[in-house]
């Protein structure tokens, strides 16, 4: 059934015009609340950590992460370690809307958390970027070792917590 089978003309515009004005407010009112929430992380960020001992805790603000161009359209920000040695490494990826790798592997297993935004990632040694599938922040990934993969950002940026065992190389998918 139609919105005119229960309403005369007036009464669907009117119906309609409530629908969008709700639908404008809520925007207005999600958008009010995501500043109130950024300004509450960015308050929270010129907290004075001076009081806690050194030896119990380490902080780093975003503002503080040193992040790093690299030519494949991403950003990448060493928290622990060196990915380029052997060892323990914790890094922040940050993939720019409209990049992705080619087709890769790496020695080792890598265990990713996506902090923001949706990351597209796709197995095998065809590219193909219709065949990404979505993975929402929040979720868990693992890329096994030696296994062919690709990965990146479409509409939108997303940042990634990557954590492996050194060195973190990648090599390029050979096709059979």
């Amino acid at each position: 059934m139609t919105l005119t089978a229960f309403f005369n003309n007036a009464q669907r515009n009117r119906f309609l015009g409530f629908a969008l004005a709700s639908k404008v407010l809520s925007g207005v009112i999600l958008g009010l609340v995501g500043s109130l929430i950024s300004f509450s992380i960015n308050a929270e960020s010129t907290t004075d950590f001076a009081s806690l001992n050194p030896k119990a805790i380490s902080i780093t603000l975003p503002e503080k992460i040193n992040w790093v161009a690299n030519p494949s359209g991403s950003e990448t920000a060493v928290l622990v370690g060196d990915p380029s040695k052997e060892g323990l490494y914790v890094v922040l990826t940050k993939w720019k809307a409209h990049h992705n790798s080619k087709p890769h592997s790496h020695p080792n297993d890598r265990f990713i958390t996506v902090i923001s935004g949706t990351w597209w990632v796709g197995t095998g040694e065809d590219y193909n970027t219709d065949n990404l599938k979505p993975v929402p922040a929040g979720s868990f990934v693992t890329h096994y070792g030696k296994e062919v993969h690709y990965d990146g950002a479409k509409d939108g940026d997303v940042i990634l917590q990557i954590v492996g065992i050194g060195p973190a190389t990648a090599s390029p998918a050979v096709k059979n």
